[in-house]
């Protein structure tokens, strides 16, 4: 028997995964696919916690345009902030033949088994804005969430002057939580008169975001801020304040998202802390290629975290 092109391979994973959309994958690899095969013919797997969430739509878009650039193959799963169906589809795309595989982990603990099945497999395993925590991580490509819970206190404590403030939180079990939890707590307890008295989380979510800010609100009538770990829950907490968000109750996020900038210009949003999610899915990618390539990579590169502000909002409006 002769063995089996290559690139037949590269055309069956293609069309396998297409197919696959119930378990949460894109069709990415159909528009990557042509440049895949004339290009290097690698064929990399990004898993993202979910894509009902502007942050990681950027993240994807910055990733895709990085695998279009480097003519390789990239395809897009949403694990839909399930552990288990992030497990599933990395163990599938395993078997079907990826030379590397990005992974953005819905649990940084409960996700490790996916890290290693690919570890298993010899396959370079990056992690892209969230810690793993397994030694059989590559490389991780992320910001510093520890530095932009520190600014996020500063930025707040600004705002308010003396007074209570709370915290509504991304999810338990993510790194970026922890980090930001971490980098908040430091940055508050420097500042004597701004007290942190409250916290709640709301899992990313805008919607949950609503009840978590009103329920907060209702145990501490008089705080005086708010630092929400992400721009969606932010704006939930600005929904449930109603007319007194920018005015009386001050509200910081993070993320930089398009939705956080608006809240920003309209006055309702005190600051973000901007990631920037379509640098870190490029630099992932192109880590990937190396990594896949056998060449040396570093063990951490981090991208930068900046404060927004009404100050400064044009110059990220411009990115």
């Amino acid at each position: 028997m002769r063995p089996a092109k290559p690139w037949r391979g590269i055309v069956a994973l293609a069309a396998a995964l297409l197919t696959s959309s119930a378990c949460g994958t894109t069709g990415t690899a159909s528009t990557n696919l042509a440049t895949g095969l004339s290009g290097s013919g690698i064929v990399i797997a990004l898993n993202v916690t979910t894509l009902n969430n502007p942050y990681f739509v950027q993240l994807r878009q910055g990733a895709e345009a990085e695998a279009r650039t480097l003519g390789v193959t990239l395809v897009v799963q949403d694990a839909q902030n399930d552990v288990t169906t992030q497990i599933n589809q990395i163990r599938t795309v395993i078997t079907q033949g990826v030379q590397a595989v990005l992974i953005n982990p819905v649990d940084s603990d409960l996700s490790v088994p996916a890290a290693n099945a690919a570890a298993n497999a010899s396959i370079p395993v990056i992690a892209v804005d969230r810690s793993l925590n397994s030694p059989r991580v590559t490389t991780e490509v992320s910001s510093d969430n520890v530095q932009g819970g520190q600014m996020a206190a500063e930025a707040l404590a600004k705002a308010v002057g003396p007074g209570d403030v709370v915290l509504i939180r991304t999810q338990e079990g993510a790194s970026t939580t922890r980090d930001r939890d971490r980098g908040f707590d430091e940055g508050i307890a420097l500042r004597s008169a701004t007290h942190l008295v409250g916290s709640g989380v709301a899992d990313s979510s805008r919607s949950k975001a609503v009840g978590v800010m009103a329920n907060l609100l209702q145990q501490h009538p008089e705080i005086k801020g708010v630092f929400a770990e992400n721009d969606e829950m932010a704006i939930g907490a600005i929904t449930a304040l109603g007319n007194r968000a920018g005015r009386d109750i001050a509200v910081v996020g993070f993320d930089g998202t398009p939705d956080g900038l608006n809240a920003i210009a309209s006055g309702k949003l005190s600051a973000t802390i901007a990631q920037q999610p379509r640098e870190i899915g490029a630099q992932a990618v192109e880590t990937a290629v190396r990594a896949a390539k056998r060449e040396h990579v570093r063990e951490l590169i981090e991208v930068p975290v900046k404060e927004v502000t009404r100050d400064n909002l044009a110059d990220f409006r411009k990115n």
